[in-house]
């Protein structure tokens, strides 16, 4: 999971990036990066760390000259963690091309040997976004143009949609012409444009999330399609249009359960409505198998899973309490990288109210269950208070598989309900009970009435994988490759490269 945003403006788009990208920072925490462009000439600054720390320094941002830029926060699902992979990266052929991408391939491999192989390019980190840009520049270079038209642009995305699979929302930067955003045919990852209009003419924005386009002002036209492209050229004119053969509308569950911002909308629907919702069936079920709970106070483990708690305390009449203060300046542990790491991070993040749980039953609220590191320590935490019984539920359904489009769940070993029941779990977390969402309920929390989504990628709780090309090969190879162990390893032993183009 990554944010990604492109700015065409009449004005100086280096501070409006970095506000973007700031206000994206949830999406990733690993490294950050923009490229602009000043007439035919880019200035790239990136590297690992937040936003704020990145583009600390006066030069940084006063570097970043031009009207045109595209921008990337990241947390490394594949490749390694260090700075030679942040984004965006860039290649000089054909026209100077940058790009940013978030999702993950599923056919990496195949694409590198076609890129060394077939088209003789290039490439310099493990970064599967690495690999889309080249195959983007390459088609765009097939088409033979000096001078590009939106019909060139959209041709080339409709090549791209032949030759790659998975999960991408990117934007890509031609020098001299404009910013492009484009989605894979299944939409599995978020994208959103909008418009600000001004006094020397209009802006736009893509991003991956509406919250960044309403904290800069602009309107919001609408998701980018699954499959469509759409072009900001320099002129400012916006052209969309479809370019996938047979797309389908199958977005990502887990963006609403816990990935995006409850204060945006992605495919026209709000994440913050969704998990009131999501509150609401999860009360109804603990109403309809669990009548005699004795719950005495229901407390969230913040910050996602606040909205359905306070929902599900409503609906079932019982008080609703702030029993763990967060630090926030600890990091969202989930998208931390090592498993290490986030066991650290969890009681320097969470530090509990006693009087909340002295001599009560407690029913626990998180967004999901993942490795289940946080939710034993809090779990504990919790005991260590005096709670007389302590219970625990997930808005979401038991995480069972990896996910392979762009989220840190790469090893089944890693997810602590792969190949446990629940009651299993339950021991293991060392809770007096656990309630766990239904998935039909999810889906219906999330989908309301939205007719325009065909089905959800619900991958991680089911295992079953909408590109169709995920099979048991391909899992054991992503385990061996984005293990936690794995991960460590390949950090160990990288070196940064020189950066030629770095601002």
């Amino acid at each position: 999971m990554c944010g990604i945003a492109g700015l065409v403006s009449k004005s100086p788009v280096n501070q409006e990036l970095f506000d973007a990208l700031t206000m994206l920072q949830h999406r990733g925490q690993d490294a950050a990066g923009i490229i602009t462009a000043d007439g035919d000439r880019l200035h790239l600054r990136k590297d690992n760390g937040l936003v704020r720390d990145v583009f600390a320094a006066d030069e940084h941002m006063s570097a970043l000259r031009g009207n045109m830029g595209i921008g990337h926060v990241r947390y490394p699902t594949a490749g390694c963690t260090t700075s030679a992979e942040a984004q965006p990266f860039y290649t000089n052929m054909p026209f100077g091309v940058s790009l940013a991408h978030n999702g993950n391939l599923t056919n990496t491999d195949d694409l590198k040997q076609a890129l060394f192989e077939q088209d003789r390019r290039h490439l310099n980190t493990e970064s599967d976004s690495e690999v889309l840009l080249n195959v983007f520049a390459h088609e765009l270079a097939q088409l033979g143009k000096l001078r590009l038209t939106p019909d060139d642009i959209f041709e080339t995305v409709a090549r791209v949609h032949q030759r790659i699979r998975g999960a991408y929302a990117c934007v890509a930067m031609i020098t001299g012409y404009g910013v492009v955003g484009f989605r894979d045919p299944n939409g599995i990852r978020p994208v959103v444009v909008g418009k600000r209009d001004g006094i020397n003419g209009p802006d736009y924005l893509i991003a991956s999330e509406s919250v960044a386009l309403s904290a800069l002002g602009f309107d919001i036209i609408g998701d980018i399609e699954p499959g469509e492209a759409v072009l900001l050229t320099i002129d400012g004119k916006l052209h969309r249009r479809q370019c996938a053969a047979n797309p389908h509308y199958s977005p990502c569950i887990f963006e609403y359960v816990y990935m995006a911002r409850p204060d945006s909308m992605m495919n026209n629907i709000s994440v913050h409505k969704a998990r009131l919702r999501m509150g609401v069936k999860l009360a109804e079920k603990i109403q309809r198998d669990w009548p005699d709970h004795q719950i005495d106070v229901v407390i969230p483990i913040p910050d996602t899973s606040r909205v359905p708690a306070s929902e599900l305390a409503q609906v079932l009449g019982v008080p609703y309490r702030e029993g763990y203060i967060k630090n926030r300046y600890i990091g969202r542990t989930f998208i931390m990288p090592g498993q290490a790491q986030r066991k650290k991070s969890v009681r320097q993040k969470l530090n509990p109210v006693d009087v909340e749980f002295r001599g009560k039953n407690v029913l626990l609220v998180d967004d999901s269950i993942v490795r289940g590191t946080t939710s034993q320590e809090i779990i504990q935490m919790a005991r260590d208070c005096g709670a007389k019984n302590v219970y625990f539920a997930s808005a979401a359904p038991p995480v069972r598989f990896p996910n392979v489009y762009g989220i840190d769940m790469p090893s089944v070993h890693e997810l602590v309900a792969h190949g446990r029941t629940e009651e299993e779990l339950r021991v293991l977390l060392g809770a007096d009970k656990l309630v766990f969402q239904d998935l039909a309920d999810l889906i219906d929390a999330v989908k309301h009435k939205n007719a325009n989504i065909e089905q959800f990628d619900c991958s991680v709780f089911t295992g079953e994988y909408v590109t169709l090309d995920v099979d048991a090969k391909y899992l054991n190879q992503l385990e061996l490759f984005r293990n936690d162990a794995a991960k460590e390893a390949r950090n160990r032993s990288a070196s940064t490269p020189l950066d030629l183009h770095a601002a």
